[in-house]
């Protein structure tokens, strides 16, 4: 039988995870499923449904923009809600603000569209990032701006990271974005890079969605310009609701493209004039989801019943066990079932495994054969780049010109073509570890890939 490390059974001491497993997440058991796609979504417990279900049967709740009681009940619920963000990463509304977004996504836009790109002011990325995050280099562009990529090494760490940003800040700086925690690979930037790229004349862009649910984070110690997150990738529900936490200072810089309703505090056609109100009021357009933000207060809740660092320790042994496990399986004739991509351990890494499948001969299996036999066996994970193509292609060591040609050859695209012109995986599976995870899901998971062994 499978045991977990000390480390674990030291967490499991404090925190009944079997308890908390079968109070919150029994369905998971009565479904027979073994959830493993924490990474895309974490699973909201019942007591925040239950919460939030009781909070709204008994409250009337109006549009914030309104001054009736049930409007200012509702504006109670918003401040609560930005109150307990900046709680949970260790700071105050007298240094950061809290602009509610429909997503991680929408944070990072909102900061892409004001950012003051220029001449002087370019931007910096890492490889390793979300396709959100990716995406900044076009308004980066549009305003002539310089983009440069931090590359990552073979355990897809970032190579070079500090002589990147001290290039970079003899053109002037600008925005450096980094997520603290891969989506891809699982791992773990080192955050010193934030107050290095800042001491060096750049703000920084964090995004924590990956790191936050299993890590604590203190933007006081760590003092990221912008971070900005889901909540659905921390507990689950609710979703469509996201934040930008910006340092006040950092906010004050950022120019907006336009405006929108709530979001102004006049605007006049006859007169061709408007302003923006100060802070998140300016950033926040139009009503906000005053219902679905009082569903933070339960989802916070949950996590501090638990402790981050409990869960952290938790999640950690549960990932070497499996990393382990998979390293471990092995064809008839010796060589590995399993292409591991990242660090080989669990230092400075997180809950999230990426690999590949490998025939007898070393020739990888197509991640979908493998999405297909997992939901066969009641097993959830995901396979593909993860909205991250950066990462993808470092693990794959994929030819920059090579691909460019395979994608610039004509046709409709898809990955069936691209795989057979690159002649080789164009993506990867992931197992993502959270708070309902135990040992029975992992060694679940591994049966799957030890059933392609021959």
């Amino acid at each position: 039988m499978h045991q977990l490390s000390t480390t674990a059974a030291a967490g499991a001491s404090t925190c009944d995870f079997a308890a908390l497993r079968a109070r919150e997440f029994g369905r998971l058991d009565a479904l027979g499923l073994a959830y493993l796609d924490y990474a895309a979504s974490a699973l909201p417990g019942v007591s925040q449904l239950r919460a939030h279900h009781a909070f709204l049967v008994e409250s009337v709740l109006g549009n914030p923009h309104s001054e009736s009681a049930p409007s200012r009940a509702s504006a109670e619920v918003i401040e609560r809600a930005r109150r307990l963000v900046l709680d949970f990463f260790d700071v105050d509304a007298s240094t950061h603000d809290v602009c509610f977004t429909a997503n991680t996504s929408a944070a990072i836009k909102l900061v892409a569209e004001s950012y003051p790109f220029g001449a002087r002011a370019g931007l910096l990325l890492t490889a390793d990032n979300h396709n959100s995050m990716n995406g900044v280099r076009e308004y980066a562009r549009r305003a002539g701006a310089r983009v440069r990529v931090v590359p990552l090494d073979h355990e897809l760490r970032l190579r070079d990271a500090e002589p990147c940003l001290a290039g970079e800040a003899e053109h002037g700086g600008g925005l450096f974005a980094l997520p603290a925690q891969s989506n891809f690979s699982g791992v773990r930037h080192p955050l010193a890079l934030v107050t290095r790229a800042r001491a060096l004349g750049f703000q920084v862009l964090l995004d924590v969605a990956a790191y936050a649910p299993s890590h604590p984070l203190s933007l006081r110690e760590c003092p990221a310009d912008f971070a900005v997150l889901s909540f659905y990738k921390l507990f689950g529900y609710p979703t469509g609701l996201g934040a930008l936490v910006a340092r006040r200072d950092a906010l004050a810089l950022l120019r907006r493209p336009w405006f929108a309703g709530g979001t102004v505090e006049y605007v006049s056609v006859a007169a061709d004039l408007h302003r923006l109100h100060p802070g998140h009021g300016g950033f926040e357009d139009g009503t906000p989801d005053f219902l679905g933000l009082a569903a933070l207060a339960p989802g916070f809740a949950l996590l501090e019943e638990v402790g981050l660092p409990r869960l952290g320790a938790r999640i950690s042994a549960l990932t070497r066990h499996l990393i382990d496990r998979l390293a471990g399986l092995r064809h008839a004739g010796g060589s590995r079932v399993v292409r591991l991509y990242g660090p080989a351990g669990v230092v400075e890494r997180g809950g999230t495994v990426s690999f590949n499948v490998q025939d007898a001969s070393g020739k990888l299996v197509p991640y979908t054969a493998m999405e297909t036999r997992a939901r066969a066996a009641g097993v959830a994970l995901r396979g593909g780049c993860f909205c991250n193509p950066g990462a993808a292609e470092a693990a794959l060591e994929v030819d920059a010109t090579r691909l460019a040609g395979c994608i610039e050859a004509g046709g409709d695209f898809s990955l069936t073509r691209l795989a057979a012109c690159l002649g080789g995986a164009v993506g990867a599976v992931r197992i993502s570890l959270g708070v309902a995870s135990n040992l029975d899901d992992v060694e679940r998971a591994v049966a799957v890939v030890a059933s392609f062994a021959s």
